[in-house]
């Protein structure tokens, strides 16, 4: 059985309710350790069911451990099950539910209450267990071996889009299911847009680079980011560096058991603001990452959540210029009993000229 199950058991009976209904497919996942597509967990004070079609019922077999596998489709469908349980008080992902569903639920459970669990999974999946970090920390790793090849393979005459490809390929190749979002590589001007993915646009001498990328390992996240120059950084560049740097390290050492988020965030927003640039960093200092690469806890100005031992968290200031460019440093960061750790260990120097005349500085 899944140890997630006993927290999912605890909150049922805080909350009152006779069953929880999960269909997102990260708490799904959470819960059951099912990786399909399709599918419903059903937890009650004494059960647990795995619902799905016919097309998954020999996966979560084997997927889902100390679960009541029930198959749904043309003669039976998921309000049937539920009607069958006898449910007073359903718990229900109302953020992830579909008006359709709402509808038919409605309609079709008339006995049962339907009520929104507000994010309760969330917050439980924002606290790891030495596993989830355990795999955390595997896709962090890898996260650092691909920076550490793009940088010999970026030069002038690539587009971005080549230089994010590679980070894919590379990063697969060394055991990643998939990317966590779709590689952002922005070059030259295009390095003030925040979430500039890649273009075709062909990197050139004097650019400054923003990779912001990270990869799936085991179904959880990482999340880096590293801004580089192709050449030698002219004072500006070397200017907004040195304070998103200073920010970023001022805030991380901030990190521990009891800030929140939006004390964090305050750290490093002043450093920037009293810097003359606070019009130009517009985004929260970073997100909780596990499951999904964007979840709880939030860090920024409404964060008002105290971190927790276990939590993984981003720290990633950024200043973005339009028409000249942008630079952010992003570290993945564990909280731990009396601080934090840092998952991602590449450099955070400022790394100028790259592969094309064998100067890399690290």
């Amino acid at each position: 059985m899944n140890k997630n199950v006993g927290k999912i058991r605890s909150l049922l009976k805080g909350k009152n309710l006779d069953g929880i209904l999960l269909y997102k497919p990260e708490n799904r996942r959470y819960a059951s350790g099912f990786t399909g597509s399709t599918g419903y967990v059903l937890i009650t004070e004494t059960d647990t069911k795995f619902i799905t079609d016919f097309r998954y019922i020999e996966q979560a077999t084997v997927q889902c451990k100390g679960f009541e596998i029930i198959e749904i489709g043309n003669t039976k469908t998921i309000t049937d099950v539920l009607n069958e349980s006898t449910l007073l008080k359903l718990g229900v992902e109302e953020d992830f539910m579909t008006y359709g569903q709402s509808i038919e639920f409605t309609d079709k459970l008339a006995d049962t209450d339907i009520i929104p669990l507000e994010g309760a999974i969330l917050k439980l999946r924002s606290v790891k267990t030495p596993n989830e970090i355990k795999n955390i920390e595997k896709a962090a790793d890898i996260s650092d071996e691909a920076l550490e090849h793009i940088l010999g393979f970026i030069k002038p005459g690539l587009v971005e889009l080549d230089i994010a490809l590679e980070l894919e390929f590379f990063m697969r190749k060394r055991g990643a299911e998939r990317l966590s979002f779709d590689s952002i590589v922005a070059s030259g001007t295009r390095s003030s847009l925040p979430h500039g993915v890649a273009s075709d646009k062909i990197v050139e001498i004097g650019d400054i680079i923003t990779l912001d990328f990270g990869c799936v390992y085991n179904g959880y996240c990482s999340d880096m980011t590293r801004t580089v120059v192709l050449g030698r950084a002219d004072d500006r560049q070397k200017e907004i560096y040195d304070i998103v740097l200073r920010a970023q390290k001022t805030a991380l050492e901030a990190v521990r058991p009891g800030i929140t988020g939006a004390e964090l965030d305050s750290i490093a927003r002043n450093i920037i603001d009293d810097s003359g640039y606070g019009q130009y960093f517009g985004h929260g200092l970073g997100h909780g990452v596990g499951l999904e690469v964007h979840e709880l806890p939030r860090i920024n100005a409404h964060g008002d959540v105290p971190m927790e031992p276990g939590m993984v968290i981003t720290i990633e200031p950024g200043i973005y210029i339009p028409n000249f460019g942008g630079v952010r440093i992003e570290d993945l960061v564990l909280v731990t009993e009396d601080g934090y750790r840092v998952l991602s260990k590449s450099t955070k120097s400022l790394i100028e000229n790259l592969r094309y005349n064998m100067n890399i500085q690290v």
